[in-house]
């Protein structure tokens, strides 16, 4: 679990949850000599036995072995990292709130180059030999001004080779069992348009249907798929369950929300259970709550760090 802190605080942390249920906090910190991670921890990914966190407002990626939790590296990153995926074996890319993308050689752990962008990127899904990722615009301008779309990469040239339009603040995609890319598109910090799900085709790299929300007030987030990927999640005062086969969203949640202040959603990838956090009030500790996919009853709760933002599952070997 990747605890984002609070900001300027620099307080970020990693709960660690073993597969019995025991519950490690602040792991990075405790196998590293009480070391700080950062500011705004935003993510985590894993490579072989490496974990990848992206540590936002320190604008770093830290690399730790999973085996044991020690610090390997810290690959600065100065254009605000926001999240990572593994390209190859051979290197990454990782998203920032400013002008490109960083590409990691994945031996050296360093950045090699970058992708030119001039905008906020931030989710990325890989789809044969391209990479899509989510392009909100320029940060500084407003929404109405920002250009929504995402970006088609080919990572074997690293180079931009086409962009498909969204709606406003594409912020989180998945990829579906018939390799449909799913994108969930906020509408705006500020409520600009009614947020949408974009459906895209990435043979063509054409969006082929949009679902819209009926109340613009909404802001949704967290678009997450299960392991059987015919299942959609994500969070809008509640969590919500949506097939891939249906022609609507949802009118109402799968698990309401009743007074938590849910915050990060994950989907384990073997067990397709639900996990979701609540961030409380943003500066005391939060709590993690695991859910049945099935039946939507709660399962189990943990503790938390502070602002529980992310969830990186690790299935194979670890450091319990």
């Amino acid at each position: 679990m990747v605890n984002e802190g609070g900001y300027l605080h620099g307080n970020a942390s990693i709960t660690f949850i073993n597969s019995k249920g025991t519950v490690d906090q602040d792991l990075y910190g405790s196998e590293n000599n009480g070391r700080s991670l950062g500011d705004v921890a935003e993510s985590m990914q894993s490579s072989k036995d490496s974990g990848f966190i992206v540590v936002n407002n320190s604008d770093k990626i830290v690399v730790v072995s999973l085996k044991n939790f020690k610090s390997v590296k810290s690959i600065n990153d100065g254009n605000s990292p926001r999240f990572m995926a593994i390209v190859d074996s051979t290197k990454a890319y990782v998203t920032n709130m400013h002008d490109d993308i960083s590409v990691i050689n994945l031996s050296t752990l360093e950045i090699e180059k970058s992708i030119h962008t001039g905008t906020w990127t931030e989710s990325l899904i890989k789809f044969n030999n391209y990479m899509f990722v989510s392009s909100l615009g320029v940060m500084k301008e407003a929404t109405s001004d920002r250009d929504a779309n995402v970006l088609v990469i080919n990572v074997k040239s690293d180079q931009i080779v086409d962009s498909i339009k969204t709606g406003k603040e594409p912020s989180s995609m998945v990829i579906d069992k018939k390799d449909k890319i799913w994108v969930l598109c906020t509408g705006g910090y500020d409520h600009y348009e009614a947020p949408t799900i974009v459906r895209i085709d990435p043979t063509l790299m054409i969006v082929d249907k949009t679902f819209s929300f009926l109340n613009p007030n909404d802001y949704p987030s967290r678009l997450c798929i299960n392991a059987t990927r015919d299942t959609l999640y994500f969070l809008d005062n509640g969590i919500y369950q949506m097939p891939v086969s249906m022609t609507t969203i949802p009118s109402s949640p799968f698990i309401p929300a009743n007074g938590h202040n849910y915050y990060g959603l994950g989907i384990h990838p073997v067990s397709g259970n639900i996990f979701v956090t609540d961030a409380k009030d943003y500066a005391s500790q939060g709590t993690i709550y695991q859910y049945n996919q099935t039946t939507g009853s709660m399962m189990k709760t943990y503790p938390g760090g502070i602002i529980p933002g992310s969830f990186c599952f690790i299935t194979g070997s670890s450091k319990k």
